[in-house]
């Protein structure tokens, strides 16, 4: 026994033996992610460096960090080498963008396989798979609306996350699905009339509509982010197939503010990373477009939020946010 401390010993103070260590770690038991986009504020924030947990829905396919080239053949079919349990709603899980397998996005999941969704603007409905009666014993009376013979629940996850919001930066993000699919038909809803539904009426192709529908496929997931009005995900390309999930956010380790005036100011598309917020909580009575307002960004750019730093994702997604 002592002799084979010793050689693990030896092995583990190694260069190889570290970089095996490190390479196991990584590709079955934890990795390293940062937030790129606003798309998950206020829940997760631009600058939130945290572990995830790669084993928590399987063990996906190892691949090389940073190139991203898979390691080992798809032996099951599902991007899996041990096929795990799947993401059910609410969670917030790390998969790979559909549209590019090696970029990885962070949402989350607000419908499962079979599960139908209604958008509207600043109104999410959901019908779960499971039915009516499942509906009416876990949701309360004011959420539930009636629509086309079934059971839908509005907004069904922002009471229990705090960090779910409607607060637009940019364009009306509806109003963005809809000219997607005027001109190229490259969303994953389709434009329903609803005569029930409470809602603007807009005219299309000749025809009323007034939402967007869509159904979830079988072992596909639907992913939103919680700054709804500023989220590239799944109402733009789609649900997530199981094979392109990688893990569950565990961990902040740091969480740093490193945004441009510049970028908080104009934000990039779907006005990710836009924060006029941010910045009148930075600027107060300035005016956020005023030379003063850029020189107080600037003198506290760089630092860290350290109320955020050591934080499970788990307990901090039920609290007020930490900006």
């Amino acid at each position: 026994m002592k002799k084979f401390l010793s050689a693990s010993y030896r092995f583990s103070s190694s260069w190889t033996g570290t970089i095996i260590i490190v390479l196991f770690l990584i590709f079955f038991v934890a990795q390293s992610f940062v937030i790129p986009s606003g798309s998950m504020k206020r829940t997760q924030l631009i600058g939130d460096f945290l572990f995830a947990k790669k084993y928590s829905y399987g063990i996906p396919i190892p691949h090389l960090p940073w190139l991203e080239i898979p390691l080992l053949p798809d032996f099951n079919g599902n991007g899996h080498l041990i096929e795990g349990p799947r993401p059910k709603r609410e969670d917030i899980v790390i998969f790979r963008y559909p549209k590019n397998p090696k970029i990885h996005y962070v949402k989350r999941c607000v419908a499962v396989g079979g599960d139908e969704l209604i958008y509207v603007n600043k109104r999410l409905l959901i019908h779960f798979h499971e039915g009516d009666a499942y509906i009416k014993n876990n949701y309360p009376k004011e959420k539930i609306v009636s629509l086309r013979g079934k059971l839908w629940v509005e907004n069904p996850y922002m009471d229990k996350y705090p960090g779910i919001q409607y607060v637009p930066e940019g364009s009306n993000i509806f109003e963005v699905l809809l000219q997607y699919y005027a001109y190229n038909k490259e969303i994953n809803m389709i434009p329903v009339m609803i005569d029930e539904l409470n809602a603007p009426v807009y005219g299309m192709g000749g025809k009323e509509i007034n939402a967007l529908y869509t159904k979830v496929e079988a072992d596909h997931y639907y992913m939103i982010g919680d700054n709804r009005d500023n989220s590239n995900d799944s109402r733009f390309w789609g649900s997530v197939p199981y094979k392109l999930i990688v893990g569950k956010p565990w961990l902040i380790y740091m969480s740093l503010e490193h945004r441009s005036y510049d970028r908080v100011f104009k934000g990039g598309q779907y006005g990710s990373g836009k924060d006029h917020a941010g910045l009148k909580r930075v600027c107060g009575d300035v005016a956020i477009d005023s030379k003063e307002c850029e020189s107080l960004w600037d003198r506290q750019r760089y630092t860290v939020r350290w109320g955020r730093v050591g934080r499970r994702i788990e307990s901090i997604e039920h609290e007020q946010p930490i900006q």
